[in-house]
């Protein structure tokens, strides 16, 4: 049989003969690569595998997720201008606070990382280390800073440090973070309260938890996590104080009240310097969108800003990362390195990023899917997707590496309001 048009003839058989019947993936990587190719794969598969509180305490932002919304929409609103000439393969390398990284990428400080998967911090920090990346452990994870140090001896690690108004208190926290290798603080300034996340009201997510029917039908619906979740410790915080846990960590009230309620002290830039002061190693002022707060954490020496509005999940309608990343760029003028984060899904997310004046993104729900899905494996998967996405952006915007794409970056990528014409002006005579 055949099918004729004007200019050829096409044979059934000819598309018989392209079909190929794929081999069995001989390894987890190629298993994921087949079944998951962009981070929104990974996000269905998480939502797949996981009950839908658990899912919403990674999905949700605060009030009416206005600021969850933004982040993702302000990426939308930046263009490439790509420019034609021979291009050689991209190098992705770049130095973050002093050392290079094969990536501009960070996988940032997530709390509760063992709702997710058993293996929680240990797997993400194992799949940062693997990849050469900087991994940011969390005040409130679920995993000791030392068992993490101890299972990714070759990882950089950051620790997700909270100044306290007790300089004896912080002097001993700060002298344990030192003692078990993590090199760099990241301080949030955004959490004077924990922000309204109404999806985690409604599932008891509460301070202390509300177990409720429908989480328990959740569980049993879902068996593989429930599985995971009651063979393994219990859920634990064990990072709260200056000394480093022995024996079997359990949860209180107190350490659920932090996490999920909020416990303000009063804390400034006194204790910021302060805290530089103490600590050698490196400082991320996390949590910054006004440019005054950006140019005031370098004047003290802070090395870096994470410009972040906390994923949206802290204060709602709050200007999103990229919408003050090009004038706190112009601020703080090289004087600190600038890290974003919010929003970020794609590796132009990511290069966009980078050429508006960012030293390097930040992400957190992308590798959280992965780890939902297939632990360390699928954590190692997300890096390798903005890996790819990031190489083939640079490629076909015409960089080969990422000071070219830092330098050249107003050239390459625009707003998409500077593409709207102007309305003509009229004369003003009579």
């Amino acid at each position: 049989m055949t099918w004729k048009t004007k200019e050829q003839h096409v044979r059934i058989g000819d598309f018989v003969g392209l079909i190929q019947r794929p081999q069995p993936a001989k390894t987890p990587a190629e298993r994921l690569s087949r079944r998951f190719l962009t981070i929104e794969d990974l996000r269905a598969g998480a939502k797949k595998r996981l009950p839908g509180s658990m899912f919403d305490y990674i999905e949700g932002g605060g009030e009416d997720e206005r600021s969850l919304s933004r982040n993702r929409q302000s990426f939308r609103d930046y263009s490439f201008l790509p420019r034609w000439g021979s291009t050689e393969a991209p190098d992705l390398q770049t130095q973050i606070l002093g050392r290079m990284s094969p990536l501009p990428l960070i996988l940032s400080p997530t709390g509760g990382t063992r709702l997710f998967r058993p293996e929680g911090e240990i797997a993400a920090a194992r799949a940062a280390e693997r990849a050469g990346i900087v991994y940011g452990l969390a005040g409130l994870s679920n995993t000791s800073l030392e068992r993490v140090a101890e299972a990714a001896p070759g990882a950089r690690r950051w620790f997700n440090f909270k100044p306290r108004p007790d300089k004896a208190l912080t002097q001993a926290m700060l002298d344990r973070v030192a003692a078990a290798g993590y090199d760099t603080l990241v301080v949030n300034l955004d959490t004077r309260a924990i922000g309204q996340r109404e999806r985690d009201f409604t599932n008891g997510f509460t301070a202390p938890p509300s177990l409720k029917p429908k989480t328990v039908w959740e569980g049993m619906t879902h068996p593989a996590w429930a599985m995971g979740f009651l063979a393994n410790e219990a859920i634990a915080f064990p990072n709260l104080t200056p000394e480093a846990p022995t024996g079997r960590i359990t949860s209180t009230p107190a350490m659920w009240k932090e996490l999920l309620g909020g416990s303000y002290t009063p804390l400034g830039w006194s204790d910021m310097e302060d805290l530089r002061a103490r600590w050698d190693g490196g400082i991320v002022a996390k949590g910054v969108v006004h440019p005054e707060d950006a140019v005031r954490a370098a004047e003290i020496g802070c090395d870096a800003v994470q410009v972040s509005n906390h994923g949206g999940r802290q204060l709602d309608h709050m200007a999103s990362p990229m919408d003050v990343l090009p004038e706190i760029a112009q601020r703080v003028s090289g004087r600190a390195e600038l890290i974003v984060d919010g929003g970020v899904r794609r590796g132009t997310d990511v290069v966009k990023a980078l050429a508006l004046g960012a030293t390097a993104v930040a992400i957190g729900r992308p590798y959280l899917y992965g780890l939902a899905v297939a632990g360390q494996a699928g954590v190692e998967h997300s890096i390798q997707i903005f890996r790819a996405e990031i190489e083939r952006a640079m490629f076909l915007i015409g960089c080969t590496s990422i000071q070219e794409l830092r330098d050249r970056g107003p050239e390459l990528v625009r707003h998409t309001a500077s593409f709207l014409p102007t309305a003509p002006q009229h004369s003003n005579t009579h």
